[in-house]
């Protein structure tokens, strides 16, 4: 059975039922859904401490696109795939969200590192490359980047 608390603070709990010892901890914890995706945050009441690493948040949806249209390069390079077309009829998906997501493969080596590692711009989405022109200088991408913060 699983229980959450939703504030306060780690509780650590024992019970004895005859010989056997039962240990149970409540860690303070909030529930948010991000693209239909429940996550679980750390309430912003609870202060981090030295223990606990930043809470990077991983965009998972770029992160896969960025991974699929890597595989997808290597399919062409190598000659297992004719054409972003072909790919999208193996994989079920219309040929546009192919040939837009292989446009990925022509970030800077920088903004991928970032957006692997979760530390990309927060309203830098899957869903703004897919709707926008993504210069192919990297120097550019560097500077659209910056602008999205700002």
């Amino acid at each position: 059975m699983t229980q959450i608390r939703v504030t306060g603070s780690p509780v650590a709990m024992q019970r004895t039922e005859g010989k056997t010892v039962k240990l149970a901890t409540f860690i303070p914890l909030k529930i948010k859904k991000r693209g239909g995706r429940k996550v679980i945050v750390r309430p912003d009441s609870v202060a981090p401490t030295d223990t606990l690493k930043p809470i990077v948040q991983h965009d998972t949806p770029m992160q896969v696109a960025l991974s699929k249209a890597f595989h997808w390069q290597r399919l062409l390079e190598h000659g297992l795939a004719k054409s972003g077309t072909e790919i999208a009829q193996r994989e079920g998906l219309h040929h546009s969200m192919v040939n837009e997501m292989l446009r990925l493969t022509l970030l800077e080596p920088a903004i991928i590192q970032s957006i692997l590692a979760g530390k990309q711009p927060r309203c830098m989405s899957l869903l703004w490359f897919q709707r926008n022109p993504l210069p192919v200088d990297w120097l550019a991408q560097r500077e659209l980047v910056a602008r999205f913060d700002a």
